[in-house]
């Protein structure tokens, strides 16, 4: 039986710059129970940036927090439940202008979102493409994630690497060395589009910490876009190992 419905919302326009790293600099993050899950023999992050609109959350819609960006920097891992595999994603850092939403995250999935002043831009270039843009505002410094897309969409094909970025449909939390919280996600599959000329700018140091530093500062591996859909986040639940 599914938990009950934590978050409702539009998820749209996932731009997503992804990155090799050494898995020594995931471990600290890892949740308890869970193993790293690689691309090719990868252990890849994911710097991704989105549009959250006509959100919801507990089934309310809060005044002047329905719609709003988020950038974030995400890993990918595996957990065995007894009966089968599940594919999740774990948040090192999230990023949104709502105090209210990271406050709530934090405390209930123990997240790791902080509240930024943030803006985005989607602009035309010429009948083929379209350019997105989100920034966030670090120590008035402006941040950017952004890439140039084809206006052309296409089907998620079985076992590409897109396949692998995009279908995760679990989120984990280290709560303690022996704990972790687990939460479904439910989305539809989603359609893709042609990136380039993308570009990501921020003091990676800073933000995200020392240890990404040399790995985020490369030219990523893979750079993907996806229109997105509406989205289900449920309740969690927590397990120890």
């Amino acid at each position: 039986m599914a938990k009950r419905q934590f978050l409702k919302a539009k998820w749209t326009n996932l731009l997503m710059l992804n990155y090799e790293v050494d898995a020594a600099i995931l471990m600290p993050h890892l949740p308890p129970g869970t193993i790293l899950d690689t691309w090719q023999g990868k252990n890849l992050v994911s710097m991704v940036g989105f549009l959250f609109q006509e959100t919801s959350m507990l089934r309310i819609r809060w005044p002047y927090h329905i719609n709003f960006e988020e950038v974030n920097l995400r890993f990918y891992v595996r957990y065995f439940d007894g009966q089968g595999w599940k594919r999740g994603a774990v948040f090192i850092s999230e990023i949104v202008p709502k105090p209210m939403i990271a406050l709530v995250a934090n405390n209930l999935y123990n997240e790791h979102y902080k509240a930024m002043p943030m803006r985005h831009e989607i602009i035309p270039v010429d009948d083929a493409h379209t350019r997105f843009s989100y920034e966030w505002k670090y120590r008035g410094e402006w941040c950017k994630l952004a890439a140039t897309v084809n206006n052309k969409r296409s089907v998620i094909e079985a076992g590409s690497a897109e396949e692998f970025i995009f279908e995760h449909y679990w989120g984990y939390n280290k709560l303690t060395e022996t704990r972790t919280i687990e939460y479904q996600v439910e989305h539809i599959t989603w359609q893709t589009g042609e990136v380039k000329d993308y570009a990501f700018e921020a003091p990676i140091a800073k933000i995200y910490g020392p240890e990404f530093e040399p790995w985020l500062s490369r030219e990523p591996i893979s750079a993907f876009f996806a229109d997105g859909s509406d989205v289900i986040v449920r309740a969690g639940s927590k397990f120890s190992i």
